[in-house]
């Protein structure tokens, strides 16, 4: 097996800069799609199965992508580069035309295209880094990754909430408040510039790991094979990999299901909730929400590599675990404030939450699965959280109108319900074995470089 040396800060730093305009894309979809949506008329319980896009792009794109990556070297372009070169430019003009949709269906139309270039992009990066590192270096990889998923998101939702401050007018008419806002296309014109620079900046330096000679042997063989046969390969290899996959995964699957049918309904309903709790307009919500949700990201990006040290002190999962409690705690506690400014007060909660949530359970699954293997297990393992968006896109919306009274307080307090779950479910998570010293040592040099 290929000995992974040791890297440096600076270079997990510049292989990791391009989640910053992948994340930058998904803070746009996380905050202002939505509230996008309800200006060109979506009403409450639209808004689940308007985002269908992510989950069933997600389910579809994200495994078949990390399969044929696995199958993919080139000398000069390696073997994630190309996917997420190809899938940064898709989301580049994706989001430069977003804010021009002149009508809902429009807009919906341009949300798949975009989450097929972010699914594109997103998938291979994973197995980026896990190709790069050795395992006592992963930890700090994928928290780094997590560092810029908080940068990216943080910068998303600023420039929102500034936007509005600076170019924004207050909603007078009711043609005002059902067209989207002039001040909200400057974020999306800068998320275009930022999707595909920021990953080229990676790409130019950071190289890839030529495979071994058996890998290559078995790469070879693929592209021999009739082409009905390699379009057939990459669903065989993610049925054959589910079959095969660890009993950890399994039980994380199930965390995952409720971690992230609650997610979801944040993402949907804090906007909307705003309007039902505090009596904001559309845009007044919109920035309320995006502050919120800058909140959040700034305490991930503050907490993203102090939770490194405590993961390998403690164990990833009890780390994980209680970020999944905080981050229910927090869910719960945001419809009781009403106050704008000290509503804000949970999202550090949330923001520990969100951090241990975008590294830990992908640095576990990378220790534990094979290194020729490993671009469709990320997928799978990204499966695992599409599929629960799947299910919230298609029951949430009959549960909030019939259920829920169609009220966005109700489904932010049955989130926060749906994340306690999710950490009493993480309870049954049973850590993957891995040389503590090794990793301390190596958090350590890396720290002091």
């Amino acid at each position: 097996m290929l000995k992974k040396p040791n890297l440096s800060f600076w270079q997990i730093f510049n292989m990791n800069v391009g989640f910053l305009g992948i994340q930058f894309s998904f803070g746009l979809q996380q905050t202002a799609v939505n509230p996008i949506f309800s200006f060109l008329g979506a009403h409450h319980e639209d808004l689940p199965l308007l985002n269908l896009a992510g989950p069933v792009t997600g389910l579809i794109i994200q495994p078949i992508i990390g399969a044929i990556s696995d199958k993919t070297w080139s000398p000069r372009w390696g073997r994630r580069k190309p996917f997420f070169l190809i899938g940064a430019l898709i989301g580049s003009l994706c989001l430069f035309a977003f804010p021009y949709s002149p009508s809902l269906w429009f807009a919906v139309g341009l949300l798949w295209i975009l989450d097929v270039g972010n699914n594109m992009a997103m998938e291979p990066y994973r197995a980026f880094v896990g190709d790069k590192l050795p395992n006592k270096q992963l930890s700090f990889g994928y928290q780094m990754q997590s560092l810029f998923v908080g940068a990216g998101i943080v910068l998303a939702n600023a420039s929102i909430f500034l936007f509005q401050d600076w170019f924004g007018t207050k909603e007078t008419t009711s043609a005002a408040a059902t067209s989207i806002p002039q001040w909200l296309y400057y974020s999306f014109f800068i998320g275009a510039i930022l999707s595909i620079a920021t990953i080229l900046w990676s790409v130019l330096k950071t190289s890839e790991i030529p495979p071994s000679n058996k890998e290559l042997e078995e790469i070879k063989k693929h592209n021999a094979l009739p082409l009905s046969e390699r379009i057939r390969t990459p669903f065989t290899e993610i049925v054959q990999a589910i079959k095969d996959m660890p009993k950890f995964m399994w039980k994380l699957s199930a965390v995952y299901l409720f971690q992230w049918y609650a997610l979801f309904i944040y993402w949907q309903f804090i906007s909307p909730m705003f309007e039902e709790s505090m009596g904001f307009n559309k845009s007044e919500a919109l920035s309320q929400a995006a502050k919120m949700n800058t909140t959040y990201n700034i305490s991930t990006i503050v907490f993203a590599l102090a939770l490194v040290p405590l993961a390998l002190k403690w164990g990833g999962k009890k780390v994980y675990v209680l970020s999944l409690f905080l981050t229910g705690i927090a869910m719960i506690s945001i419809p009781y404030i009403h106050d704008p400014m000290l509503v804000i007060l949970p999202m550090i909660l949330f923001g520990i939450g969100w951090a241990a949530m975008m590294g830990i359970p992908y640095s576990m699954v990378s220790k534990i699965v094979p290194q020729e293997r490993r671009g469709v297990y990320m997928g799978i393992l990204n499966m695992m959280i599409v599929i629960p968006m799947g299910i919230q896109t298609i029951t949430f919306g009959p549960i909030v109108k019939n259920i829920l009274n169609n009220s966005a307080v109700n489904a932010i307090l049955l989130g926060g319900v749906l994340f306690v779950i999710a950490g009493i479910f993480a309870l049954r998570l049973k850590e993957p074995k891995t040389n503590s010293d090794n990793e301390i040592a190596a958090t350590a040099t890396i720290s002091a470089k």
